[in-house]
């Protein structure tokens, strides 16, 4: 299951953000942040003692099924009185989420979390990228391992010099993509393919601030 993969922010850099702001209203996300031990109700609840322990008065919480949902929008919104008096509303979500409520609010929004990346659970609590959004895939040429995330170094032309009997030199416990890339061109009798050189990385494969219309 994919999800956005966040990480809290230290409390100092939340405190900060809030400065000025004495009412605060909470909005979890339950479900990649809920995932994540991020965002979810308990951390929410976690969250909300923390602030009234530095002083500040929380008006109410509330943790959305999907924060980047529009539907979290009126779901906050039925939360009433308690957003009114607020200062601001402080989201546990991915910055998808904030930006979704911040869209429908005149309240300061705060990110309580920082988005890390678009990634996969590989095991119980431990997750890993699966793509980086960078608008130049090549895993049509890389037997659908795509390097970029998949390697420790990003390399669009591989192995490096380090890896050792198939493993990564700055992760021992980490396969290397060269060798899985290798080893599944092999199978699939297309190693071809690896002696294909791959031009540098295009950093803007898509113009920034991203934007993909259908043409109809």
């Amino acid at each position: 299951m994919i999800r956005s993969i966040t990480q809290a922010k230290h409390d100092d850099e939340i405190f900060r953000l809030l400065s000025g702001s004495v009412r605060i209203f909470i909005a979890g996300c339950g479900t990649c942040a809920t995932m994540t031990r991020t965002g979810g109700e308990a951390e929410v609840s976690a969250m909300k003692e923390r602030l009234s322990a530095n002083g500040k008065l929380v008006t109410g919480t509330v943790t959305v099924p999907v924060a980047c949902d529009n539907l979290s929008v009126h779901i906050v919104n039925e939360c009433g009185d308690a957003v009114a008096q607020a200062d601001a509303l402080l989201v546990m979500s991915c910055a998808f989420g904030v930006q979704t409520l911040a869209r429908h609010t005149r309240k300061m929004v705060v990110p309580a979390l920082d988005t890390l990346f678009i990634g996969k659970e590989t095991a119980v609590g431990e997750y890993n990228e699966i793509c980086h959004q960078c608008g130049t895939c090549v895993i049509g040429e890389t037997g659908g391992i795509c390097p970029v995330t998949s390697c420790h170094k990003g390399l669009l032309n591989g192995p490096c010099g380090g890896t050792n009997q198939g493993k990564c030199e700055i992760d021992s416990q980490k396969d290397c993509a060269w060798t899985l890339i290798y080893n599944r061109l092999t199978e699939l009798g297309r190693l071809d393919l690896m002696r294909t050189l791959q031009k540098p990385r295009n950093f803007l494969g898509e113009p920034t601030p991203g934007k993909y219309r259908v043409m109809m």
